[in-house]
């Protein structure tokens, strides 16, 4: 670590006269001199402000009568910062400046709190510089992770490289001009830990051995699993991984329909029948945890007996059940209460956990993560075995696609490491990027001790001071009385409940830190209109606050309309133009992620940029000022039109298509199965399939996943019939290609549509009907072109990922 530093935090500047300050210069000096550099703080505020900026600190010196001008008690401000290292770091080795004999009257919790103790004019400068530097050294070499340390070690050694990849720590690409730029680009560090799996020191990624292994044992240990796997193509392959290995051929499997296209995935390689759970769903048509009552066993017995497949599964008890948790809007279940309704059904359940690997390391979330389900909260001979599949990358802060796989194994289904294994080696690769792997290391780090804890906090803050901030902007506007009332909310309580007092209070009001500890300000509680999902108990489901959905005027959370209304689409656009890109927009939503590198002036970019489209809204701008691409791009679309206006119309549109009623209907009544998805896959592959505009798709059977975004999950699954033509389905599709014809520049991003390029209809993969198929003297399905073949040019549609 090149930024290594050192903080003194005593009450004597550098530049006072005085013996002790002059004693402390010379040793700083003697500090510096040994490659460190230091940090002097003078009062306990100025030496906080040093630990929440400075990550790189490897130890500090700290006065114990350190002036604190800022706190509320009297006490010294030594013991302020002390509690604050506590907080934040893991094991830094704090040395406490003394200024008498005093030791025998500090409390007792300090002495465990510090590695030392310095009486400045007793020894020399350079004795107490290289106490503090080796016990800097050795923290240094301590804090990094098994497979990082490794790794920098291996570097260091600078090695000629004999083996894979040809680039050779970069060598090769100083030999070209085009690879000089790419050099120069990334660096040579980077390219130099690019390295093959011949390198034996760092370990294997499927033995599991070496540093690697280590790393992988470290992530259990923290994410409190049995064993962790680590995977290098994001949560998707991580779902493939876990499904492949969970239900095999002809065997069912339970499926939330709030799952990710990487689910599909792994139903068409194992071979698996689904039978799919329904979410709830609210107005705003965000999708709803999946209701205790879907979950109970006579329920999911009844939907398995109904299944058109099921016939034919191997057995009709379910082998595995899989749904998301936390959804995409941030709703997480209580795990041990779904473990024990889904265990009734299934021996095996996992938790795809894409958007929520730090969910164990903050209270707010406890008891809502796969891990938790344990023998202590789940125990007997019931209890399933539970795997986690975690993006890493998404919330935590590691490279993209890096991702994990968690198991707790349970006796019921106990899962033996060398069986996992062979799945997980199906599916990865076996030229592994090793930043990747050390980013996921480190990732692991970072959330160990309490400077995880403090990392999710801020994080929390900050999501809450935001949430806040919006409700009461809404009240200083309406009590200004001098423009048009604030019409942005966030999707949350209007009031919550302290525990101490009983008293129910305005989330605006509520004190923050009662939002950013207690888990039942956040609780979804049954029957409230602010949620809008029908069918919750009390404690099943939390929204979780660093996922902040912004509302706009239109519609609300029970379905009702308005007169006039802000599609979302547009807010969006608009956001692009002042660099915020948002993580999803829905038809009067749009979500933002408050993680970790969330910090004030982040958030009130955003805030600003909200007043300032209202703004523009109330005096109606021409749309060419407000958003000048999308006029320059479609100028006879939307020539001499207004930013008030094109949100009238399209919200008009919006109301008369019905567009989210019947995208919940759509949702809520499934289309028929008629195949697994494996047998479409097959006949996708073997040209069984055509593609079909929706006008002439009523009565056919999907051979390929169609997903809208938003919402972002499946529509439409391989196998299933797509219904008639005024089906709940084909009437959303068409819903949607109207609205894509009549808005150019905001068009629905549909994944398995695509586009007609002379009409703009949308086109549907579909199996062919058998009399339209011929076998070949190998036995395969030979297509016979349809009347109108598909060329792959005119494919327009985006393969969207989860990693």
């Amino acid at each position: 670590m090149t930024d290594s530093g050192i903080l003194v935090a005593v009450r004597e500047h550098p530049g006072d006269g005085g013996a002790g300050a002059q004693q402390l210069v010379r040793v700083r000096e003697a500090i510096e001199a040994r490659g460190f550099h230091v940090r002097w703080a003078v009062d306990a505020a100025d030496a906080q402000a040093v630990l929440r900026t400075e990550a790189g600190l490897t130890a500090a010196l700290v006065a114990w009568e350190l002036p604190d001008p800022d706190g509320a008690d009297g006490g010294p401000g030594g013991a302020a910062v002390l509690r604050s290292i506590g907080r934040r770091y893991h094991g830094l080795p704090v040395f406490l400046v003394m200024s008498d004999d005093g030791v025998q009257e500090l409390p007792l919790w300090v002495s465990e709190s510090v590695v030392g103790y310095v009486w400045p004019l007793e020894d020399t400068p350079g004795f107490i510089g290289g106490r503090i530097t080796a016990a800097a050294r050795a923290y240094r070499e301590n804090v990094l992770p098994p497979f990082f340390r490794a790794l920098r070690h291996f570097d260091d050694a600078h090695e000629y490289s004999w083996h894979t990849p040809a680039h050779s720590g970069g060598v090769a690409l100083l030999k070209s001009p085009a690879g000089r730029a790419f050099h120069d680009y990334f660096g040579e560090r980077l390219l130099r830990s690019d390295l093959s799996i011949s390198v034996e020191e760092l370990g294997s990624l499927f033995e599991h051995t070496g540093p690697i292994g280590a790393a992988e044992r470290n992530a259990a240990r923290v994410f409190g699993a049995d064993l962790t796997y680590f995977v290098l193509h994001g949560d998707s392959t991580c779902n493939r991984v876990v499904g492949h290995f969970s239900v095999t051929r002809d065997e069912i499997a339970l499926v939330d329909r709030n799952c990710h296209k990487s689910v599909l995935h792994s139903l068409v390689i194992s071979g698996a029948r689904p039978v799919y759970l329904i979410p709830t769903r609210n107005g705003y048509g965000l999708a709803g945890p999946l209701p205790p009552a879907e979950l109970a066993a006579d329920s999911i017995a009844a939907r398995v007996a109904a299944h058109p497949l099921s016939a034919q599964a191997l057995s009709p008890r379910p082998q595995y059940a899989v749904f998301t948790n936390s959804t995409y809007d941030g709703l997480c279940y209580d795990a041990s209460a779904a473990a024990r309704a889904f265990a009734a059904s299934t021996p095996r359940l996992h938790f795809d956990e894409a958007w929520f690997a730090y969910a164990r390391f903050h209270p707010l979330y406890a008891g809502r993560y796969g891990m938790s389900v344990d023998e202590d909260t789940f125990p007997g001979p019931d209890r399933p075995t539970v795997f986690a599949t975690q993006s890493t990358h998404k919330l935590l802060a590691a490279l993209s696609q890096s991702a994990m796989v968690h198991v707790r194994s349970a006796p019921r289904a106990p899962v033996a490491h060398d069986r996992f294994n062979e799945a997980l080696m199906m599916h990865g690769t076996t030229s592994p990027l090793y930043p990747m792997i050390a980013s996921l290391d480190v990732a692991t780090a970072m959330m160990d001790g309490p400077q995880g804890r403090c990392l999710l906090d801020e994080a929390v803050t900050e999501a809450v001071r935001f949430r806040q901030e919006m409700v009461r902007l809404r009240r200083r506007i309406e009590e200004a009385g001098d423009r048009p009332p604030w019409f942005f909310g966030v999707w949350q309580p209007d009031t919550v409940t302290d525990p101490g007092s009983g008293a129910r209070l305005p989330f605006e009001e509520a004190p923050a830190d009662l939002l950013r500890t207690e888990p039942a300000c956040w609780h979804l509680e049954p029957g409230a209109a602010w949620h809008g999902f029908p069918g919750l108990t009390d404690g099943y489901c939390m929204l979780d606050p660093v996922k902040v959905t912004l509302t706009c005027p239109g519609i609300d959370a029970t379905g009702g309309t308005a007169a006039w209304g802000i599609p979302a689409r547009v807010l969006t656009a608009y956001l692009a133009t002042r660099g915020i890109v948002v993580e999803k927009t829905d038809t009067y939503t749009t979500l933002v992620l408050f993680s970790m590198g969330i910090t004030k002036g982040k958030w009130g970019t955003l805030l600003d940029a909200l007043m300032d489209f209202k703004a523009l809204f109330d005096e109606d701008a021409p749309l060419d000022r407000v958003l000048p691409a999308l006029t320059a791009a479609h100028p006879r679309r939307y020539a001499g039109q207004t930013l008030r206006g094109l949100c009238q119309d399209m919200h008009d549109h919006l109301r008369s298509a019905h567009l989210v009623t019947l995208l919940e209907t759509a949702f809520r009544e499934l289309p028929e199965p008629v195949a697994p998805p494996q047998r479409c896959y097959q006949r996708l592959i073997r040209g069984g399939t055509h593609r079909v505009a929706l006008r002439d798709a009523p009565g056919q059977v999907a051979a390929a996943m169609v997903t809208v975004t938003p919402p972002g999950i499946p529509v439409l699954m391989p196998g299933e019939c797509v219904g008639g033509a005024d089906g709940p389905l084909l009437r959303y599709l068409s819903a949607l290609e109207s609205f894509d014809r009549r808005f150019p520049g905001f068009h629905s991003e549909t994944h398995g549509v695509t586009l007609d390029p002379d009409t703009g209809d949308y086109l549907i993969e579909c199996l062919l009907p058998a009399a339209d198929e011929r076998t070949g003297p190998a036995g395969e399905h030979q297509a016979v072109p349809p009347a109108r073949a598909s060329r792959p040019e005119e494919s327009t549609s985006r393969d969207g990922t989860a990693s």
